[in-house]
């Protein structure tokens, strides 16, 4: 097909405007990717205890790029509050590494970003078995048993959420706020108003 005959006269061709453009928003990309991958933007790790058992350890390491790549995507989609996309990425981890705690916990928040509370109660239950020690999952719980109404669970998993968290931790004030809340509104024999806000 003749391209330049397409045109229109006077028109200017921007084929190479729109591949620079492609270019810069891959490299962009990118680099978010690789922050997120360091734990620089959001603190979370991946998980080397489990990985997928391949052949001729080829497969094995394809898998683990994958975890990788679809973890990052997923944590990406997360805070951009796109949380069909994240749940799609983390269902991918988790159908190749199903022991992965971070796994479980991220696929929990976006639940919560969808309103779908009991589902992400289980994902953080299925974190918390996985690993005792993780402290964002207890958070997650806590909002979720808070919007099913179970609010003495949502104080229990809060506590620990407050009691496993660093000092530093940007989300403690947050939970100790709900917990002063909650625990103010159940000594009146009421609900609170307010709910603790996800991550």
């Amino acid at each position: 097909m003749n391209w330049q005959a397409l045109r229109a006269p006077g028109s200017r061709d921007v084929r190479w405007r729109v591949l620079a453009l492609t270019v810069i928003a891959i490299a962009a990309g990118g680099l978010v990717i690789a922050a997120v991958s360091d734990g620089g933007l959001f603190g979370w790790r991946f998980s080397t205890a489990s990985t997928p058992v391949g052949t001729h350890g080829q497969a094995t390491n394809q898998a683990r790029e994958e975890i990788q790549r679809r973890f990052q995507q997923g944590v990406v989609m997360l805070h951009a509050k796109r949380h069909e996309y994240a749940m799609t990425a983390f269902h991918r981890v988790l159908e190749l590494d199903p022991a992965m705690p971070e796994a479980h916990v991220n696929m929990g928040f976006a639940l919560i970003g969808l309103q779908r509370y009991g589902a992400a109660r289980d994902f953080f239950e299925s974190a918390i078995a996985l690993r005792k020690q993780q402290v964002n999952a207890y958070y997650g719980l806590a909002v979720a048993l808070d919007e099913l109404h179970d609010r003495p669970g949502a104080i229990g998993a809060m506590r620990t959420y407050v009691h496993l968290s660093k000092s530093d931790d940007p989300y403690r004030r947050k939970a100790q706020a709900a917990l002063w809340e909650w625990e103010a509104a159940r000594e009146q024999g009421g609900a609170a108003t307010g709910r603790a806000r996800t991550r």
